[in-house]
């Protein structure tokens, strides 16, 4: 069963703007407000509030797109370090002046969705929205574009005029972990390392490419894939088995991680949607491959 924002929940959001102005910056969304269905956004388009961020490649978003939307990128909201890391979280001045282009503002509704079959774009947005404080009132379109077309929906090429937003920082300290954190808490109890990355990589017995063999040690193996069916999240009980059958416990922290940090935001997105706390290992298997004084570890078949 898919719980989605319900008349109450979003009369109740929509009085509190009127009653006390912006909604409080910071916290993290749950249940009740990361996933809207199709049904849900195609009730509320004309919510005054509501800004609609497809999601995408380059070129995918003029094709076609759900009416009111606005491009965004990956590449908009992602940078390298000093390092050379790719896809690492930019700083918030950045982050704020990017939402603040295509219209976010404290008091948005932020809906994201997939053009094509970019869910970890969508991921990565959301959690990046997260880390500015705005993940509790940011939601993502189950299925996407696909899902919206599938249902005869309508979509256009138009690009719809966007009033500026302005945007105030309000960065949360619980949604990135950084290099030192993941050393210090390998096999660490109530703390699970996910990795996200495709099974034979996990488990790759020899170095191949710049690659080094095997995972961080005491990580699980989870590739998004199994949470996912068909562009949508799969049932709130399959998600709980698979992320059981990696060795979460109620009540655990979640730190997930993959190639670059992309994929690993499907899992970041998963944990928090299910109630747990939950952290993105942003330099991912990128950084930690770099630093060859850093151990590997190859599971048993």
């Amino acid at each position: 069963m898919r719980i989605v924002p319900n008349a109450f929940f979003i009369a109740c959001l929509g009085l509190c703007q009127l009653a006390f102005g912006a909604p409080a910056c910071g916290g993290h969304g749950d249940r009740n407000t990361m996933l809207v269905t199709t049904a849900w956004l195609a009730d509320h388009l004309k919510d005054p509030n509501l800004v609609i961020l497809a999601v995408g490649r380059d070129g995918e978003y003029e094709k076609g797109h759900i009416p009111g939307s606005v491009a965004l990128t990956v590449n908009d909201i992602v940078t390298q370090n000093a390092a050379g890391i790719h896809v690492e979280l930019p700083p918030m001045s950045q982050l704020a002046e990017t939402f603040g282009k295509v219209g976010v503002t404290n008091d948005s509704h932020v809906i994201l969705y997939m053009l094509k079959d970019q869910v970890t774009g969508v991921t990565r947005t959301y959690l990046t929205l997260d880390a500015m404080g705005l993940g509790a009132h940011t939601s993502m379109l189950d299925g996407g574009l696909p899902a919206w077309q599938s249902e005869k929906r309508p979509v256009t090429t138009d690009v719809p005029s966007v009033k500026r937003g302005k945007l105030d920082n309000c960065a949360q300290n619980d949604v990135i972990a950084d290099l030192d954190y993941v050393k210090s808490n390998l096999r660490h109890p109530g703390i699970d390392i996910l990795d996200v990355r495709s099974a034979g990589d996990y488990a790759a017995p020899e170095a191949h490419g710049n690659s080094r063999a095997g995972h961080v040690p005491g990580a699980a193996s989870l590739p998004f894939e199994k949470l996912m069916d068909s562009g949508k999240l799969k049932p709130v009980a399959e998600m709980q088995s698979l992320l059981r059958g990696a060795g979460v416990k109620p009540g655990d922290r979640v730190v997930s991680y993959c190639y670059i940090g992309a994929r690993a935001t499907v899992v970041y997105f998963v944990a928090r949607y299910l109630g747990y706390d939950a952290r993105l290992y942003d330099g991912s298997w990128e950084e930690w491959n770099n630093h060859t004084e850093l151990p590997t570890e190859i599971s048993a078949k």
